[in-house]
């Protein structure tokens, strides 16, 4: 059992009487049991946070519609590239003979963000035959160099955006390979 003793003055008051020892005695059985129902308490009352996960959904190969097929105006390419760099093209195909000019750089979060958002408005002001054009298409192509943070950045910012159409390719065409050149090399 834990006890506190506090022993009381052993000298006399100067009438030369001796007084006699008074012991104050604290139990402190009953502080450590609470100490430990909190701890028991707080620990089964937390909850502990799960892991995440992004739900990606790919269509079969065997099912890949070709009729429909996507103009450029329609569409923002994303290219990741090193420590953080993405490099984008918007309405315009990388064989385009503007492309070279038209290629330009932002960081990931608020910059792409507004990247997104300024297309997205863009392919709502242009002129469509049907209402399933007039939604924007982004397609994110990470690049030899690019990390999987960089992947995930862009995804997010599909989320955050809402952007409904958008796809992830693991390749660079020719064109798009020539147009960023050595931004894609490893350094």
């Amino acid at each position: 059992m834990a006890a506190i003793e506090v022993a009381g003055n052993a000298h006399g008051t100067g009438s030369g009487r001796m007084r006699t020892r008074i012991s104050t005695r604290i139990d402190m059985t009953p502080m450590v049991d609470l100490g430990f129902l909190l701890i028991t308490f707080f620990m089964l009352a937390t909850t502990m946070s799960k892991p995440t996960s992004m739900s990606v959904f790919f269509p079969e190969k065997t099912k890949i519609n070709d009729t429909d097929p996507i103009r450029a105006s329609g569409v923002l390419t994303i290219f990741l590239g090193n420590h953080d760099e993405v490099y984008y093209l918007d309405g315009i195909a990388a064989n385009d003979e503007h492309a070279a000019s038209s290629l330009k750089t932002a960081r990931p979060g608020f910059e792409l963000r507004n990247v997104i958002f300024a297309a997205q408005k863009r392919v709502a002001a242009l002129p469509h035959e049907g209402s399933a054009d007039r939604s924007l298409v982004v397609v994110i192509k990470p690049t030899a160099v690019s990390s999987y943070k960089n992947m995930v950045d862009a995804m997010d910012e599909m989320a955050i955006t809402k952007t409904n159409r958008y796809a992830l390719v693991d390749q660079l065409t020719e064109a798009e390979t020539k147009l960023l050149g050595d931004r894609i090399l490893e350094k």
